[in-house]
């Protein structure tokens, strides 16, 4: 029912073309009720929603299916179409692009870049925030403000603020001059499409004044190798894996290379999670074999992480079994930087959130001191602080990654190389970026 009123008379018609005392004043109904019908555009709405079933990526032999016959995957896509339909006044968006394939996400923006009414949406996903968005409404110090611009634009001009607020002795001149440069720059950044022309429109006419410091919280994650990799780092040699009669693995093989940052695409997503733990060594392949080069250690960020916290231990006695230095204060400390202070590093881990959770794995992997870092989705969980903060660890870090995200700006900055593990078996092995890769800006 994407457009209820149209739903409705549809519903009323049949019911009354259906009488078999069909009256006169029926008649005078059924004829309002068409009227209606052919202004609410009814004759194309099942071409219409067709269309935007297709378009999701939903066969045509789906479309007449209950929604409890279909896939999750696929119901999410129906339910998306849904509130599509009908070319609603304002649309709302909670996490549209969560357990979308790339290419629907892709469909999204750019229906979203075209649709001409209101659109309010929450999502995670800053490279599609970016694609879409003329303003941001942040949500800070308990009050909502409206900022013209993308999420970039957003992130960096309060981060500009942070910094000037600091900068107490700075003359106002001079800060007004360096907020003019960083507007040039983002204007001069910005793409042809019509929200940067709009975008940039608005950000001309910003004040000094407009911009604030934000109130939230940023752990700091930052993955420093305890040595340096030498030239030999990773072999991948023939390595095949069936997991309950299907073959997820046939023949696989690559090398990595010094100074790789490997995103791994596969149409199966399980396919990347067995790779992974066949490489971490969690999992035994059933041929071939993984060969470390001599110089590297590895530490691996599992997608599903529950069993690392079967434990009645609290946050700070469980990283300590990790930390070379048992000291509980520089424990302590090292949590605090990850936004565990006072009690909360006292919490017991069996209860932590997903978000805790996944905050204390990368803390494990940072006390590691690991050159090769594997990661299978880690932003599953986190909020957009801890996504920015890892994005920029990831960047930052010297040694090797091989990881896989639904995390588009994510994939986009760290990778330099893409290995794509295709459904009949073919991998695509190619060293670009994730857009060149895609063939998108």
């Amino acid at each position: 029912m994407g457009n209820k009123e149209l739903y409705d008379i549809m519903k009323e018609k049949e019911a009354i073309y259906a009488k078999p005392d069909f009256s006169e004043e029926d008649g005078m109904i059924a004829a309002k009720l068409e009227e209606r019908f052919a202004e609410l555009d009814g004759w194309n709405a099942d071409s219409d929603a067709a269309k935007l079933l297709n378009d999701l990526g939903i066969i045509p032999e789906d479309h007449y299916k209950y929604m409890r016959e279909m896939e999750a995957k696929d119901k999410v896509k129906v339910l998306l179409a849904q509130s599509l339909f009908g070319n609603p006044d304002v649309l709302l968006l909670d996490e549209p692009t969560n357990d979308l394939d790339v290419k629907s996400i892709n469909w999204l923006q750019e229906f979203l870049i075209d649709f001409q009414n209101t659109v309010i949406v929450v999502s995670h996903d800053r490279y599609f925030l970016n694609k879409v968005c003329t303003h941001i409404a942040d949500v800070d110090f308990g009050k909502i403000k409206v900022y013209p611009g993308n999420y970039d634009f957003w992130y960096e001009s309060s981060q500009l603020a942070l910094k000037q607020a600091r900068e107490q002795n700075k003359k106002k001149e001079e800060k007004i001059k360096e907020l003019q440069d960083f507007i040039a720059r983002f204007s001069a950044n910005a793409s042809k499409s019509k929200q940067a022309t709009s975008r940039k429109k608005t950000l001309e006419k910003i004040q000094l004044e407009e911009i604030k410091p934000s109130n939230r919280k940023y752990p700091y994650i930052d993955f420093k190798p305890d040595r340096e990799p030498g030239k030999e780092i990773l072999q991948v040699k023939n390595v095949s894996k069936t997991v309950d009669g299907v073959k997820l693995l046939d023949n696989i093989s690559f090398d990595v290379k010094e100074g790789n940052k490997i995103a791994v695409l596969a149409d199966n997503e399980l396919v990347k999670t067995v790779l992974f733990q066949i490489i971490a060594g969690e999992l035994e392949p059933d041929e071939g074999e993984i060969v470390w080069g001599t110089t590297i250690t590895n530490t691996y960020f599992p997608k599903d992480n529950n069993y690392l916290f079967e434990t009645n231990e609290n946050v700070t006695e469980w990283l300590r079994k990790y930390s070379n230095d048992p000291d509980e204060t520089y424990v302590r400390s090292f949590l605090g930087r990850m936004l565990f202070s006072g009690d909360e590093a006292l919490k017991k881990v069996n209860v932590l959130s997903g978000g805790e959770k996944v905050r204390c794995v990368l803390s494990k992997m940072m006390l590691s001191g690991a050159n090769f870092l594997i990661f299978d989705e880690p932003t599953n969980h986190l909020d957009m602080e801890s996504i920015t903060s890892l994005n920029e660890g990831m960047k930052k870090f010297t040694g090797n990654i091989l990881f896989t995200s639904h995390d588009h700006e994510l994939t986009q900055t760290v990778a330099n190389r893409i290995i794509d593990i295709k459904e009949n078996g073919e991998v695509i092995d190619r060293e670009v970026t994730y857009n060149e890769y895609l063939g998108v800006e």
